[in-house]
């Protein structure tokens, strides 16, 4: 064979084709990397993002571009590109429907992280867990319970359920029952829990606190007290009152009903 119609023929096309391929792949990843960067400037500027949230989402921009890029590269070559393509749309729903579960997960914790129902620090109740929270990220929140155990909770499971976020607001109701007998003074027992409540400087002059008589129930009369505390202050106030005001009953004589069962024995006469 002749070496120009080899040159001709194949060496140069080839060439030509290997050369244009190359410079494919490297332009485009240049662009590339410029996309992504602008990508990553324009959701820096929103304060509603979280940097973890960027990372992510330019990272799957970055892997989109590359296999664009990838396959412009290899059809330039004169690879037969559609079946790749169909290869990877195939594949791309078997992970799907793989991972539907983690898809969930990461729906919900790009939810959670654009519209932030809590933050790191806040005590929450969510996904059938209450506690501090301490990492949120993609795929799951992780929580630090009362008794210092880290649990890790799926997004999914949070999101899909109410969120109950006790460090959301400055301040709380602390929401008090306290029966008496029904011989006991209403008014006394009354007036004491003024008086105990007016003592607390924990406890908010505003709103102002609540305490009334709210039910004859079946064994006791009981009083509502409703103080507004600092969040912070919210269960040292409840259990400090709960003791001063069972003292404080007792002193003046007032009883705290509990239940009771009365059991009458009958002597049956003998035969």
């Amino acid at each position: 064979m002749d070496l120009d119609l080899v040159l001709n023929e194949y060496a140069m096309p080839w060439g030509i084709k290997i050369a244009m391929a190359i410079l494919i792949f490297v332009v485009g990843k240049f662009v590339v990397k410029l996309v992504v960067g602008l990508v990553k400037s324009l959701l820096s500027r929103s304060a509603a993002l979280d940097g973890m949230l960027i990372d992510f989402v330019a990272s799957i921009v970055n892997a989109v571009l590359v296999l664009f890029v990838i396959i412009a590269a290899l059809d330039q070559l004169g690879v037969d590109t559609s079946s790749l393509v169909a290869l990877i749309a195939a594949a791309g729903l078997a992970i799907g429907l793989a991972l539907q579960g983690s898809m969930q997960n990461f729906a919900a914790g790009v939810m959670i992280l654009i519209f932030k129902p809590f933050k790191s620090g806040d005590f929450i109740d969510a996904g059938g867990i209450s506690g501090v929270v301490e990492k949120v990220q993609i795929f799951s929140t992780t929580m630090r319970t009362g008794d210092n155990k880290e649990v890790i909770v799926p997004n999914g499971g949070i999101y899909d359920g109410p969120i109950t976020n006790f460090s959301a607001r400055d301040t709380r109701r602390v929401d008090m029952v306290f029966g008496i007998g029904y011989d006991d003074d209403i008014r006394k027992a009354k007036s004491i829990l003024e008086t105990l409540v007016a003592e607390d400087e924990r406890i908010l002059k505003d709103p102002a606190p609540v305490i009334a008589l709210s039910e004859l129930a079946g064994s006791s009369v009981n009083f509502i007290v409703r103080p507004w505390v600092n969040s912070g202050d919210y269960w040292k106030v409840s259990w400090d009152m709960n003791e001063r005001v069972k003292l404080a009953f007792d002193e003046a004589g007032i009883s705290i009903p509990y239940p009771q069962m009365d059991v009458h024995l009958h002597k049956q006469p003998a035969e």
